[in-house]
């Protein structure tokens, strides 16, 4: 029996000994253990502080969805060099993959559609209105394949690419 109580005491002693020198290590070397990483206290870092205007009180992406088409009109004067321009290189960046770089539908996604995506330079397609091709674009085109981009695409960069797509002259 007073064997097991030393053998008991000294697992004691050892255990207090090494929770001790954890302790210590923790609280006084700058190394410490996981806890004192950024992955695990990212909610210690000082909170940012937002800009005055940052929430919008009133518009938002809310109008553009619930107004038709026709009555929408881009910020943008359609003729800026530097919105068509802006708006080419988004196109390429969002567009092309689907409606290809002749904008005939047969990019390196669009071509594995049937049917293929819209050609852009087509008649129907460029005598539509501003605000209906920002809805399409925006919230997709029902039955269709164009899948609705709002949350991808920021709201200033889909009426830059509406300018650079009405730039575009018409396929005969």
């Amino acid at each position: 029996m007073k064997r097991i109580s030393i053998l008991v005491l000294v697992i004691a002693i050892i255990l207090t000994a090494a929770y001790t020198a954890i302790t210590l290590y923790d609280e006084n070397l700058k190394v410490g253990r996981m806890w004192e990483t950024p992955a695990v206290r990212p909610h210690e870092q000082a909170l940012l502080i937002m800009k005055s205007g940052v929430i919008p009180i009133d518009g938002g992406e809310i109008l553009y969805k619930n107004t038709r088409g026709v009555d929408l009109k881009s910020p943008f004067e359609s003729d800026d060099p530097e919105v068509i321009e802006s708006g080419k290189s988004l196109y390429f960046t969002y567009c092309a993959q689907c409606h290809g770089n002749h904008f005939d539908g047969n990019g390196t996604v669009g071509q594995s559609f049937n049917p293929l995506p819209a050609d852009l330079k087509d008649k129907k397609v460029q005598t539509l209105p501003e605000g209906v091709l920002f809805k399409s674009i925006s919230y997709g085109v029902p039955g269709g394949r164009q899948p609705p981009l709002a949350t991808t695409i920021d709201v200033t960069d889909r009426w830059q690419i509406i300018a650079f797509l009405k730039s575009l002259s018409p396929r005969n």
